[in-house]
């Protein structure tokens, strides 16, 4: 993935507001790399051009070697199923859906057979194994945030986005976590870039970039 002259601003009560300004940036197969800085920074909406789920104002995201940032919504959301997951803070998980479901539901997308299994297995590796049959609502923040990460690793992607992956756990579950990004980084060759706060899961990645004020 690569980052061409990134930008993005957007209307604010006194003129443009810069939010991210002239960002280049490269992402290779299987490279792990954390972005960083303070609140307001700009890291969660450059992580959201990079995963093209908005548009950048100037500039360009290459994936896989060819236009991203260019394309239309609906193509936008075709490329990043075949190559990229994404873990948001507010987790986003389906509320109708029990557990197994909403971490069956990208495999069943992609139209996979083994989807439950595949579930299953991802579940019981975040330490859910019990709770396949409950629905988001009766979950705590750090399961909904265990429930998200299970179906961002199930379709075992090329490029995993993850906006503070760690940030609603208790200790132990960071680090369970933590390593279940890494080992996927290491044995899927899955490349990580992840917006975090945390110093130690940060200087687990290959590389740090600190964004501040919009710039890189």
């Amino acid at each position: 993935m690569i980052a061409r002259h990134l930008s993005k601003r957007v209307p604010g009560p006194e003129g443009e507001l810069t939010l991210l300004d002239d960002i280049d940036m490269t992402v290779m197969s299987g490279e792990s790399v954390a972005i960083t800085g303070p609140s307001g920074s700009g890291k969660s909406t450059l992580l959201g051009l990079l995963a093209g789920l908005d548009v950048p104002s100037g500039g360009d995201v290459l994936l896989a070697g060819g236009a991203f940032s260019q394309l239309d919504e609906d193509a936008r959301a075709v490329k990043r199923g075949e190559y990229c997951a994404f873990v948001f803070q507010s987790f986003h998980l389906v509320a109708d859906l029990n557990v197994l479901e909403n971490v069956m539901l990208p495999l069943e997308i992609q139209r996979r057979g083994n989807a439950a299994e595949i579930a299953r297995q991802w579940l019981d590796r975040v330490g859910l194994a019990h709770r396949l049959k409950h629905f988001p609502t009766t979950l705590s923040g750090g399961e909904q945030q265990r429930v998200a990460l299970a179906r961002a690793f199930a379709v075992q992607p090329a490029l995993l986005f993850a906006d503070e992956p760690t940030g609603s756990l208790d200790h132990a579950n960071g680090e369970r976590i933590s390593s279940l990004l890494f080992d996927l980084n290491r044995e899927a060759g899955t490349a990580l870039v992840l917006v975090t706060h945390d110093d130690a899961l940060a200087a687990r990645c290959h590389r740090q970039l600190r964004l501040d004020d919009g710039r890189l």
